[in-house]
This record gives structure tokens, sequence and C-alpha cells, in this order.
């Protein structure tokens, strides 16, 4: 399996101002709604449990995700929401994978397009790039925030197997450790038994192949990445190219 290709872990790193922190609670909210939409226990829904933590990551307010949950189960009136996935080649033919949550499709589909044109990407039809792909449980954790006892790679290579790891791969201090979806939730119970802290989990589009590209490739789908994510539309991104 190849390393990470998903762009809210190479953005993450970023600083946020407080426009963005506001678009981030917005689309986390998005997702906690329709997420909720199949029971509001997380206990019993782990679509809605991935959605909670993600937004307690982000620091967003208590009173906001119970809000997004009322939505998600009628208790609260809220927008008409749908989940799209878009298909389509980026610069250099790189292969991606666009989620997101809408109120209006057709806006939505359009404003992709054109986004995608602007910087020499396409969309194409259902499955032409989702055989590259295959839909995984991702786990991060960071090397620099862990315990002395777990602070060098083989350590914590070996914690990870031992909690139930399909795969792992490093991209400098992070690792990212995979597993069958129906895993996820106990493989991460597992590492913070053992003392590892995470840093993110979440279910992701893992390419089977990773490609390379020349600089100019790699910033020009660096330009298109942010200027998707900066619509109210999408939630995540996933390509198959080696950042």
């Amino acid at each position: 399996m190849s390393g990470h290709s998903h762009w809210a872990t190479i953005k993450r790193k970023k600083s946020v101002t407080d426009l963005q922190r506001g678009r981030i609670f917005s689309k986390l909210a998005r997702e906690i709604e329709v997420a909720a939409r199949e029971g509001g226990d997380p206990e019993l829904n782990p679509k809605l449990r991935v959605a909670i933590e993600k937004a307690k990551e982000a620091r967003m307010p208590a009173e906001n995700i119970e809000r997004a949950i009322k939505r998600g189960t009628g208790e609260l009136a809220g927008e008409k929401l749908e989940e799209v996935l878009y298909e389509a080649y980026g610069p250099g033919g790189v292969a991606v994978i666009i989620e997101g949550i809408t109120d209006n499709k057709n806006r939505s589909l359009m404003e992709i397009k054109q986004i995608l044109q602007k910087y020499n990407g396409k969309l194409v039809s259902e499955g032409a790039v989702r055989w590259m792909f295959e839909r995984k449980g991702c786990i991060v954790v960071n090397l620099k925030d862990q315990d002395p006892k777990f602070q060098n790679k083989e350590a914590l290579e070996l914690a990870a197997i031992e909690s139930g790891a399909e795969d792992i791969y490093w991209h400098d201090d992070s690792l990212d450790i995979y597993t069958e979806i129906e895993n996820l939730d106990k493989t991460k119970k597992s590492l913070e038994e053992r003392g590892v802290k995470i840093e993110s989990f979440s279910l992701d589009w893992v390419p089977k192949e990773m490609i390379d590209a020349d600089e100019k490739t790699k910033e020009l789908c660096k330009k298109l990445f942010e200027a998707l994510d900066e619509t109210d539309t999408v939630q995540e991104i996933y390509s198959n190219l080696k950042l």
C-alpha cells in the first residue's frame, strides 16, 4: 500500500486564521449532521464517532457539535444536505477523489468543474479513478508527540503491528497506520491502551500506487487542492500524487 494521500494531513501544518476556522467548523458540522442521520449515538454509529472526533481535534465547541447532531437526527431543522463524490484527473494526470456535502448538487458540480479546468484538470465518469484507490481506516501518529518509550520508529511500528495494523507508512516523523474499515476503532483503542498518542484517525481513500511528478506539476496540484478546499462543498481530497 502506498503512502498517505489525504490533503487534510498535508495542510494540517499550516496556521489557521479565524476565517478559515469558521469555514472548517461549518464543514465539520455538515459532516456530523449527515453522519447523525444514521443514528445519533456515536457508540452505535462509527461514522458519527469519527466525525465528532475530527470536530474535537479542531477544537469545535461542544454546543456546535450537539446542534449538528440534533439537525441530523431531526430534533432541529436543518438544510437538505447530500453527500457527493467526484472523480477527476488533475495536472499531469494525477488521479483525484473529492468527497463533499452539498445542498445543491448542480451548483456544486459546476463549481468543481470550473476549478478543475482552471488548473488543467477534468472530471471523469464514476469508477474511472476509484479503482486506483482502496477504502481504508487510517490512524496518524507523530513520533515527536510520543512518550520516551515510543520515541523511536521501531517501537512505534511494533506497537502498530501488535494493535492490528494491516500496513504502515512513514512520511517524515508521521506514521500512517492502515486498517480494514471495520477494525479502525479496535486498532485505535489498542494503540491508546499501549500509551500511543493519536494525532488523527479517519476513513480514507488510499492509493494502491503513488506517482511522482516534477515540481511545477506538484505546485499546480497544491494550488488545485487549496482552491477545492476553499469551497463550501468539498470535505476531503485524496490523490495518488507523492507530495
